[in-house]
């Protein structure tokens, strides 16, 4: 590909040899170094192709070698401009294209987020606007490191953000805290816990210095423990309920005797696994509103460069039961190279609604699946439900899936630890004093 370009940019020919001997011709070629490429014969003569600067060194092969050089095509961007040389404004165009495009690599024309499920894309883009991050700001301006604090800083449920510039979009990657959604859920997660732990990593250095205890989360049962620093309060097979210290940051220094003389602190790491259990509710609607679209709409097509918006139809209507479709393209060369330009069209149309109800398998359907996703998501989240009794309970306006899960999860949460002051023995004191 590369030498592709390189040969049409310098120029290149195609040529016929023709003579008594074209294959001495060829041999005088190779000696003085004429590249050739593309070698065909064609009856008593060779077609071939060969650079321009390698065409204007024939002359003396061929006055040697007796044969005869028809010229059959020529190709390359020397022969494009001494054909059109006298256009000049085609030229001027051309350059004036090009000044356009390097000008418009200079801003950013679209932001586009991934990852982001709570949080819609209007909602962010409103926010980075009150930061000046928003299409059509220059490329210089863009402050990658500052997006990802101005995120994190104002969206506690987003535990981690990655932004970065592809041609001229503005790309930001998102992982939201997936506990929040168990909250929404009923599934009762503490979503300031994962929030807090996405938000230790830049002070992960001053947290290692602060002692802390580790504790119950939720109640539950001891199924396993490993501990690396700190010291055991509980073993496996133990019940524990929420708040109880699981792991000690204290550790009591001994004299000979037995007694306690004083403190040492630390930070507390163990992996501690419990059977829990959870309340699970989920209810839906028995009854949903079916959709019959009629033949009558409106529809509207449009341009929009940069702030400019041309549109061409009318969405003005009088129905009473309507949606509208909307259905936007920005115009992009190759694969993230956005410009300012975006076409689309907006579709408004008129329907009728009648109430009708879910019959039992689609309504034991739905709660399944929904039942499905919520505990693969526990899943993702390294929670192993282990057994469940959650049934399905269809009444007349709602069907709903109630029960417990049993689950087995981690359920350490750090506390600070609380720092002990060891009263002295008067006797002690005196006999110190007395030495």
């Amino acid at each position: 590909m590369i030498q592709s370009i390189i040969r049409y940019m310098h120029g290149y020919v195609k040529i016929r040899v023709e003579g008594y001997s074209p294959e001495r011709f060829l041999n005088l070629c190779r000696h003085h170094q004429i590249y050739i490429w593309g070698l065909n014969p064609c009856g008593n003569a060779y077609e071939m192709y060969m650079s321009l600067k390698g065409f204007r060194r024939l002359r003396p092969i061929v006055r040697k070698t007796h044969t005869r050089v028809v010229l059959v095509q020529r190709t390359g961007l020397p022969f494009f401009v001494h054909k059109y040389r006298r256009r000049k404004l085609f030229f001027i165009s051309f350059f004036l294209c090009l000044g356009l495009l390097y000008l418009y690599s200079s801003f950013i024309w679209d932001i586009h987020f991934e990852g982001n499920e709570k949080w819609t894309n209007e909602t962010l883009l409103e926010f980075l606007e009150t930061k000046d991050v928003s299409p059509h700001m220059a490329k210089r301006s863009v402050d990658c490191a500052q997006i990802v604090k101005d995120i994190r800083k104002e969206y506690d449920d987003i535990v981690w953000v990655s932004a970065s510039i592809d041609g001229s979009r503005l790309r930001i990657q998102i992982k939201e805290n997936e506990d929040t959604f168990r909250d929404e859920d009923g599934g009762g997660a503490n979503s300031a816990d994962a929030a807090g732990q996405g938000d230790a990593a830049p002070d992960a250095g001053q947290e290692a210095e602060t002692p802390c205890d580790l504790i119950a989360s939720k109640d539950g049962v001891i199924t396993s423990m490993i501990t690396r620093s700190g010291i055991p309060q509980v073993h496996v097979g133990d019940t524990v309920a929420k708040g109880d210290v699981l792991v000690t940051g204290r550790i009591e220094v001994l004299n000979d005797a037995g007694e306690v003389t004083g403190y040492q602190y630390q930070k507390s790491d163990a992996d501690i696994f419990a059977d829990t259990q959870m309340n699970y509710e989920d209810t839906i609607s028995t009854k949903y509103k079916k959709k019959y679209y009629e033949k009558s709409q409106r529809r509207l097509y449009y341009i929009k460069a940069g702030p400019w918006y041309i549109s061409a139809g009318t969405l003005k209507n009088d129905f009473k039961e309507w949606d509208m479709h909307t259905n936007e393209h920005q115009i992009k060369l190759g694969e993230n190279f956005y410009l300012p330009l975006s076409y689309g069209s907006k579709i408004v149309r008129s329907y009728t609604s009648k109430e009708k109800s879910y019959t039992k398998e689609e309504l034991q359907k739905q709660l399944s699946s929904n039942f499905n996703q919520f505990t693969g998501k526990l899943q993702e989240q390294n929670i192993q439900v282990i057994e469940n009794s959650v049934k399905i309970h269809i009444s007349q306006d709602t069907a709903a899936a109630k029960g417990i899960l049993y689950l087995n999860e981690r359920i350490t949460e750090e506390k600070d630890t609380e720092i002990m002051q060891v009263e002295k023995n008067e006797q002690d004191e005196n006999a110190a004093a007395e030495e």
